[in-house]
């Protein structure tokens, strides 16, 4: 199989991938700008510089940083299957479906997270997808090479 960037495929995961760094990105900020908003700080030369005090526990900075913990675990595994995906050689049409509701199901899972938080199953749901779609996409790349070796 050869990928290659004229393939509508490879191209989405490309969009998708680079939607899903800047959202990590962007989480950062979010959780950079709730300290400063809190004036809850995990490190003092940045309380004093801010006029905030040393804080580890503060609800709002923490439930951001979970938000970013849970990208951190679960973007690069979607940058890595996806990538093994396409060695598959999966249909175009079915692989930017995937990898578009990946990435709208991590945007969505930070929303109703970290910026606008709603009661449960909302979190949930937007955490399943994109993890279903990680599990499936795994299992596609095994079942396709396992009888390689």
């Amino acid at each position: 199989m050869v990928l290659s960037l004229e393939d509508p495929a490879v191209r989405s995961y490309i969009v998708y991938s680079s939607i899903l760094a800047l959202k990590m990105l962007g989480v950062a900020t979010l959780t950079s700008l709730t300290r400063g908003r809190r004036k809850a700080f995990a490190n003092p030369e940045d309380a004093k510089a801010f006029k905030g005090k040393i804080k580890m526990d503060d609800p709002d900075v923490e439930r951001v940083r979970r938000a970013h913990l849970n990208d951190l675990e679960n973007i690069p595994a979607f940058w890595i299957l996806g990538a093994l995906y396409l060695t598959t050689g999966p249909a175009g049409a079915w692989a930017t479906l995937l990898f578009r509701l990946a990435a709208a199901g991590r945007v969505l899972h930070t929303l109703v997270y970290a910026v606008a938080p709603l009661p449960q199953p909302a979190r949930a749901l937007a955490y399943l997808v994109p993890y279903g779609i990680n599990v499936y996409m795994g299992v596609q790349v095994v079942l396709h090479y396992a009888n390689a070796f």
